[in-house]
């Protein structure tokens, strides 16, 4: 009987202590800005029928602003996010025109749910708006593709709300050479047009992306731009042998400009790819079906995207976990320091971890971290302010 009683007793104190735990990672959470700088939602907005304001499932979208709310996320940045396609007027036009279709397509679901969420365009909005309850949403554009070649567009887009352009994607554009162009380099890194994007960047107040540039484009932006510049959802390469994620010499140069890299949770930055899995081999026959997905019109891009959601249905990858998501932390951290690292989901665009689907498992990061031993101070660090240090500079060298 004492051997039952003493169980029992042995049980509810762990019960309590395991509740008590868990409320202190969830206050240190809630206390945290929470800032996630990469997302590609504005794509759902316009490639489907979607509804931001109302809570979906994981399977079928990862962000959505009751998740942002549940997630304890205090800024997002939705990326207008253009493909690449030929450098020519035809695939100017088309994408400059999807970029406006993202931007209205925003501010229309920012006036029609006003409860959850507000526009914010300088760095130190994020915190009236989280004061209200409320998600502050940035936009970023994930391709300088749109600009074409006209250096007027930078500031256009600027006075829309865009606060930071990934320079490139996938495949070189005119700005600069791309970390993955099946084709190699035409530029050398950045292009003379492109220097001229990252002077009127820096004259704006506009934050330099690094995020899929190639690795001579990346040296060339750390030496022309007067200002920090980030990777908004980039991973580490001595872990995840991936060209998109960034060496050991890049992370040190970019934290020596003041920069920081925000670690991107998709999987195949996170772990090497298992070569062998049936996702990804339908995955290469896919993108070789399309070109390296270079669509020749809307129809067959709609057809694309529909048979890459059916792979993932039929044949789902095997995702990551945290814990090794949070390792690409650590190693920075023992790298360059604490101040030099947060975090980019790329949710929409393929992030996404076994145990952190979408944006409301957000807190499930944050008790990996405590795990690890980061104090409350640090965690705060990556989850927002070392992002934010970097966006005042940003706004501090116009001024200057």
């Amino acid at each position: 009987m004492k051997n039952k009683n003493l169980r029992f007793y042995l049980i509810l104190a762990l019960i309590v202590f395991g509740l008590a735990g868990c409320k202190k990672n969830a206050d240190v959470h809630q206390k945290a800005i929470v800032i996630d700088t990469h997302t590609d939602t504005p794509m759902q907005m316009v490639h489907q029928p979607f509804d931001i304001g109302k809570r979906h499932d994981a399977k079928d979208s990862k962000v959505d602003f009751p998740r942002l709310r549940e997630g304890g996320v205090d800024a997002v940045f939705f990326a207008l996010f253009t493909s690449q396609d030929e450098l020519n007027e035809t695939g100017y036009n088309k994408v400059y025109k999807l970029s406006y279709q993202m931007l209205d397509s925003t501010m229309a679901a920012l006036k029609k749910y006003p409860e959850y969420a507000e526009l914010a365009t300088r760095s130190e909005d994020v915190y009236g708006i989280a004061e209200k309850g409320k998600t502050a949403i940035y936009l970023g554009m994930e391709n300088g593709y749109p600009l074409a070649k006209d250096i007027s567009r930078v500031k256009e887009f600027f006075d829309k709300g865009v606060r930071y352009i990934t320079l490139c994607h996938s495949r070189n554009n005119d700005i600069c050479d791309s970390s993955t162009d099946p084709d190699g380099p035409i530029h050398n890194g950045l292009s003379d047009f492109g220097k001229e994007v990252v002077k009127e960047m820096n004259r704006l107040g506009m934050i330099v992306d690094v995020s899929h540039i190639s690795d001579k484009s990346f040296y060339d932006v750390i030496e022309l731009s007067n200002a920090p510049v980030i990777a908004s959802h980039s991973s580490v390469r001595s872990i995840c042998k991936h060209p998109r994620n960034m060496s050991d010499d890049m992370i040190k140069k970019l934290a020596e400009k003041g920069g920081v890299i925000q670690i991107c949770i998709l999987g195949d930055y996170i772990r090497n790819a298992d070569t062998t899995s049936l996702n990804y081999i339908k995955m290469e026959e896919l993108r070789k079906k399309y070109n390296n997905f270079k669509y020749a019109n809307d129809e067959q891009r709609k057809a694309a995207w529909a048979e890459w959601d059916s792979i993932n249905a039929n044949f789902p990858p095997v995702l990551p976990p945290i814990v090794e998501a949070v390792d690409h932390i650590d190693y920075v951290v023992k790298l360059v320091g604490i101040d030099h690292v947060g975090i980019g989901s790329d949710f929409d665009g393929g992030g996404g971890l076994s145990d952190c689907e979408d944006v409301a498992a957000f807190p499930k990061i944050t008790d990996e971290l405590i795990k690890r031993g980061y104090t409350p101070k640090e965690i705060n660090k990556i989850w927002g302010e070392n992002f934010q240090r970097v966006f005042k500079e940003v706004e501090k060298v116009v001024e200057r």
